[in-house]
């Protein structure tokens, strides 16, 4: 039986899943690309990207791949300023993705499609559709509003205001949606509170965890020379929040735990490290690794990885990845909302330097392997992708 035709927006391009949102937008064309033939307009933002666009035909029926140019696309969204949107909405504005989107539901019959991201939903404006699910993942303008209280002025009012707009993009297209869906429970709360007549077409679909890839046994060699303890924090050192959570572990945390611990080392391993976390390899044990061929290794021999992000939306993935290692893991207040198991059992959880210090120190305890194992029987047991996604097909063939 032919697959009915589906089109699929996704903000930037969904494969290889190596970053947190390009993780959830994957498995989700995976997931989607077993139901429906799937049409996919993206973006490539980064020019390393372009030599993945041809492992799209395994899962696309066809696909336009626009080229977006992160500083054409900050120049872009100042006109948001004189024409009263918030400034993202412009940013991913595309003359020719949207031809593209209008020419393909129209030659290829489509009547359904999922939106990854919700700025993506401007593609749906004038397009004929019998159903629409869009995956806000997080309430992004959320983030921005707690990205201002944090900077000063102009920024601080820049932020809010986008926080404002964008707020309010987001309640407008998930009014106009069939369904709309956000990683955990506390998202999903947080954007009805604004809009609680949607609580019926709104739910939660939480990410996943490939947890055969991120297994113990493929831990690989360790990546560690010196003595430890050894702490970990890994993630995209190009996004901001993760940027901030580097450089204060690394001032602020790291010192106490070397006054109790001196030979305690920090990595902070991702792509693309911003010029603030580039600094940090000048720190006495701090070694900032750039891009590795694979993370496996560095999370595997980790003594403890650390996720102390102070601003956090949703359950961040490179979490669960560690969990799924058995590894002991101390993630912030903010970035474990949502997030399944029992402090003390699964995880640690903590909010100050003092309180990194209590729980790294758990962590290092003998007993603490116990803890990596629950937390790996967790993620076995509530956070396979499959199971999480199937929410959105259901949605889709009711």
């Amino acid at each position: 039986m032919d697959k009915p035709p589906l089109l699929y927006l996704v903000h930037r391009i969904p494969y290889p899943p190596n970053k947190g949102d390009k993780l959830r937008s994957f498995h989700l064309l995976k997931h989607l690309a077993e139901h429906f033939e799937v049409h996919l307009g993206t973006f490539v933002d980064h020019p390393d990207d372009w030599q993945h666009v041809p492992a799209l035909d395994q899962w696309c029926a066809s696909a336009h791949v626009g080229r977006l140019n992160p500083v054409v696309g900050r120049i872009k969204s100042l006109t948001g300023l004189f024409g009263g949107e918030a400034l993202t909405i412009p940013y991913y504005r595309d003359r020719a993705l949207s031809s593209w989107v209008r020419d393909t539901v129209e030659t290829q019959g489509i009547r359904q499609a999922v939106v990854f991201s919700g700025a993506m939903a401007q593609y749906l404006e004038g397009v004929h559709l019998d159903r629409t699910f869009i995956d806000f993942c997080d309430v992004d303008s959320a983030k921005w509003t707690q990205y201002s209280e944090s900077r000063r002025w102009p920024m601080s009012w820049l932020y809010r205001r986008e926080g404002r707009l964008l707020g309010r993009f987001e309640q407008r297209w998930a009014e106009r949606a069939d369904y709309a869906s956000f990683v955990t429970r506390a998202e999903t709360d947080l954007f009805l509170q604004g809009v609680p007549q949607l609580g019926g077409k709104t739910l939660v679909v939480e990410n996943g965890v490939d947890a055969e890839f991120f297994s113990p046994v493929n831990g690989g060699v360790s990546p560690y020379e010196a003595a430890g303890p050894h702490l970990v924090f890994a993630g995209a050192m190009d996004y901001w929040p993760n940027i901030d959570a580097a450089c204060w572990f690394a001032n602020e945390v790291l010192p106490l735990v070397r006054a109790r611990h001196p030979m305690a080392h920090f990595h902070v391993v991702g792509m693309n490290p911003a010029p603030s976390v580039r600094a940090l390899d000048a720190l006495e044990n701090v070694h900032v690794t750039g891009t590795v061929p694979d993370v496996r290794p560095y999370v595997h021999h980790a003594d403890v990885v650390v996720a102390p992000l102070r601003v956090a939306r949703g359950i961040q993935n490179k979490v669960l990845e560690a969990m799924a290692m058995a590894r002991p893991v101390v993630v912030s207040n903010a970035s474990a909302t949502g997030l399944r198991g029992m402090v003390g059992l699964t995880h640690e959880e903590a909010e100050t330097p003092g309180d990194y210090v209590a729980a790294i120190e758990r962590c290092l305890e003998p007993k603490a392997r116990d803890m990596g194992q629950r937390a790996r029987d967790l993620i076995l047991n509530a956070y396979a992708w499959p199971a999480h996604l199937s929410a959105v097909s259901q949605c889709l063939t009711a």
